[in-house]
């Protein structure tokens, strides 16, 4: 595993690492299991964590942090795997309820059949390569509420759409690359749209606002009339 911690401004760190896999393992071991005095924010990207501190005196401990973090991690056996593990992926069968959102779709979306030719599978069996495994929020980015879920079957792997909608309405499903997200609000977009969802993504009222965090798990519904 190569790494790097990196100076962000005065109150926050960058820890670089190779894989989204590793970065969740990171995000759990310093967010989820036990967070260093004055960490305040961890914001995860595919290949980098972002450690935020409340104050500049703060800074030392969390680069101290996330030194011993790392060892850690690259001190597992066979550690590229067992990231996976400790970034939180369960078996069904074990995974623990809280860990899980369920989010209920009907799958009627305007790309649903153009999804089904580029991947050569039939309507219904995109509707269940989509709800057969649980996806897992790697980060967020775009737009406040947006989550980009990863670890879904590899037969969904499609290209963005040649041209972008100008517009695209809130609780759109959607797939691009190995990815699939939701639209929580309304706005321009090129993902292949696959259904939509009533559940709302972002709420100023909830804490915290984002439905979606990451290493978290998503299980997609079908609604019985999605066609």
């Amino acid at each position: 595993m190569t790494s790097r911690v990196l100076a962000y401004g005065e109150q926050a760190v960058i820890v670089e690492v190779d894989s989204l896999a590793e970065v969740l393992a990171l995000h759990r071991l310093l967010w989820v299991h036990e967070r260093a005095p004055g960490l305040v924010d961890a914001v995860t990207g595919a290949r980098t964590l972002l450690l935020v501190c409340d104050a500049p005196s703060a800074l030392a401990g969390i680069r101290s942090r996330a030194h011993a973090a790392l060892r850690e991690l690259a001190a597992m056996p066979g550690h590229a795997e067992r990231a996976d593990h400790a970034s939180g992926d369960r078996s069904p069968d074990n995974e623990s309820p809280e860990d899980v959102v369920e989010v209920e779709v009907r799958y009627d979306g305007p790309d649903l059949a153009e999804v089904a030719a580029l991947t050569g599978l039939t309507v219904d069996e995109v509707v269940g390569a989509h709800t057969g495994r649980l996806w897992q929020v790697g980060f967020a980015g775009f737009a406040p509420g947006f989550a980009y879920l990863v670890d879904g079957d590899p037969r969904l792997a499609v290209p963005r759409r040649a041209t972008p909608r100008t517009s695209v309405p809130a609780g759109a499903v959607g797939l691009a690359g190995a990815f699939s997200g939701i639209y929580p609000r309304a706005s321009p977009g090129g993902w292949q749209l696959i259904g939509h969802t009533d559940m709302a993504l972002w709420d100023l009222d909830r804490d915290p606002p984002a439905l979606l965090q990451p290493g978290l798990r998503v299980r997609f519904v079908a609604l019985e009339d999605h066609q």
